[in-house]
């Protein structure tokens, strides 16, 4: 069964999984898609350490390279590991990462905990609006909780009493970014920063509206463009790349110029 797996989603936070679930069943009408999920304890500490050594656990269990993609902190455990180990990695795409990649929702949390004189309640509710956009009284109340419950089993490293800072660079993979142009917690400018630490082949791809989960309200549109990104590295390219380099190299050398 290893195998067979070419593409790996990476997912840590069970609370949050389920907007992953639209695009996830749209890229796989067209590939595999394995889903690798990290569960936290609410007695655990949050650790992204431990979260990685899991993550590095399973891939160890997959002979082949896979591409490994990732929304917000699942992204982030995909960049982290794609630096230590890009050996095992055929490309990597990120989806609401920027340039400083541990930047989450989180932290735009305890910014707000700690700046203004409010509940939980009332700083969650104005989480739910940056993150899904405008939202009815009901629906900010079940996603509210929904961010609660995120608060308490994310690998995320902030809390009220610290930030912590993971250094910004790009990997040694392909690499694809995706955004959107309304995403106010990895907004604009924290995007197009990663274009300094681009390679010749990286991407960076942003949708017009659909502010940090782009990818649940718009799942065809973010998969036409990850499943373009994929193509380039099927067998099937890679062998009509090899043989088209091929032919020309045996080409070249008795080519002549016609006058």
């Amino acid at each position: 069964m290893s195998k067979a797996i070419q593409y790996v989603w990476i997912s840590a936070n069970p609370s949050l999984s389920k907007f992953d679930n639209r695009l996830i069943r749209c890229l796989s009408k067209k590939n595999i898609v394995a889903r690798w999920e990290y569960y936290q304890n609410q007695d655990e500490p949050s650790s992204l350490q431990i979260a990685l050594t899991l993550l590095t656990d399973y891939l160890k269990s997959i002979p082949n390279k896979v591409h490994l993609i990732g929304h917000g902190t699942g992204g982030l455990l995909s960049l982290l590991y794609t630096r230590k180990h890009p050996e095992k990695v055929k490309s990597l795409t990120l989806l609401g990462v920027g340039d400083r990649p541990a930047v989450d929702w989180q932290i735009h949390y305890y910014a707000m905990r700690a700046l203004l004189p409010c509940s939980q309640r009332i700083v969650l509710a104005q989480m739910v609006q940056r993150l899904f956009g405008h939202q009815n009284q009901y629906y900010t109340r079940g996603l509210s909780e929904i961010l609660k419950q995120d608060l308490k089993t994310s690998p995320s490293p902030h809390s009220l009493f610290r930030n912590v800072k993971i250094p910004a660079g790009g990997v040694e993979v392909p690499l694809m970014i995706c955004g959107s142009k309304d995403d106010t917690i990895v907004d604009n400018n924290s995007l197009k920063r990663w274009y300094g630490y681009f390679k010749e082949g990286d991407i960076l791809w942003e949708f017009s509206q659909g502010h940090h989960f782009f990818h649940y309200f718009y799942p065809q549109e973010v998969s036409r463009q990850i499943l373009r990104f994929w193509e380039q590295f099927s067998d099937i390219q890679e062998f009509r790349n090899r043989i088209e380099e091929e032919y020309n190299n045996n080409l070249l050398p008795n080519t002549k110029t016609i006058s």
